[in-house]
């Protein structure tokens, strides 16, 4: 499924990742959708699809207390409140993936970390695999990542984004290299730290 112009946070698309030691490592992201949007439908819609094929009838009333209990894939915005792209007016979901999903920029050439992007906060296209889980460890609905496009730029979180260009840095003359480099005197002492 693909999903189109969607944030982007939390990436992990050149290299996998895992929060513990024991944890296998897997490639990844959160993708943020604003509320009622085509795209947040679009999802709602596969979520019911892919309960009903795995649950049948008891798919709603499955679905309900899964999400109840934070194991559908697909939560709201408002659980996260406090960081940077989330609130109360969009839904966010994570996906990964054991491989390394496809990262293509808008021209469909793929990217690699060096292009600075994507970044946490940019705009992409993601193609997603929703699936049921129905095992040992539980029932749950889950989002697979296979691949990422770059869509277009938008306001980075965490102050982070895209390295900088050469355009925004000065021309420098050759004789700007001459400036010999002096210390007048020791730096001051700091009166306190941080970590008083």
């Amino acid at each position: 499924m693909l999903l189109k112009n969607v944030r982007l946070s939390f990436p992990s698309l050149f290299v996998a990742t895992s929060f513990s030691a024991d944890q296998a490592k897997k490639f990844g992201a959160t993708f943020i959708i604003e509320k009622e949007t085509a795209e947040h439908k679009k999802m709602l819609a596969e979520i019911e699809r892919v309960a009903t094929e795995k649950w049948g009838p008891k798919a709603m009333g499955t679905l309900q207390e899964l999400s109840a209990n934070n194991k559908v894939a697909l939560r709201d915005g408002a659980a996260k409140a406090s960081m940077d792209g989330f609130g109360g007016d969009v839904v966010f979901f994570n996906a990964s993936s054991q491989k390394r999903p496809g990262v293509y920029d808008r021209d469909q050439t793929p990217l690699t970390a060096e292009d600075g992007r994507p970044y946490a906060g940019c705009r992409v296209n993601a193609m997603v695999e929703v699936w049921a889980q129905d095992n040992q460890f539980g029932k749950r609905i889950n989002v697979e990542l296979r691949g990422v496009q770059f869509a277009a730029d938008d306001e980075p979180f965490g102050g982070g984004g895209a390295p900088a260009s050469a355009d925004e840095f000065p021309k420098l003359e050759e004789s700007d290299s001459d400036i010999p480099f002096t210390v007048d005197k020791e730096p001051e002492a700091a009166t306190g730290t941080w970590m008083d």
